[in-house]
């Protein structure tokens, strides 16, 4: 599987902070082939690096992006609920 553009970017900002070239192809759910191709220049030698401000957390990734986005998912949800019951409690009438 071919990543893109900006998924080079992000794997190549990751290679600079000192990621693991295991760890890339596990949050990318390629095989390290891949980024090994990025690490040598072979693939995406003319896409800049990510920022670091850019860059998802350090590795290891135990499920890749898609732990990531379910967390990112899970917290909104949280802040969703929590808001409901901010809501609720303002109109429950208290019970005498």
């Amino acid at each position: 599987m071919a990543l893109s553009e900006g998924e080079i970017a992000t794997a190549k900002g990751m290679l600079l902070r000192g990621d693991r070239q295991h760890d890339i192809a596990a949050y990318f759910g390629v095989n390290g082939g891949r980024i090994a191709e990025i690490s040598t220049g072979q693939t995406g030698s003319g896409v800049a690096a990510a920022p670091a401000d850019d860059l998802p957390p350090a590795g290891p990734y135990m499920a890749g992006r898609s732990a990531l986005r379910a967390r990112d998912t899970l917290i909104a949800l949280r802040d969703l609920i929590e808001e409901a019951i901010g809501d609720i409690d303002l109109y429950e009438k208290p019970k005498d």
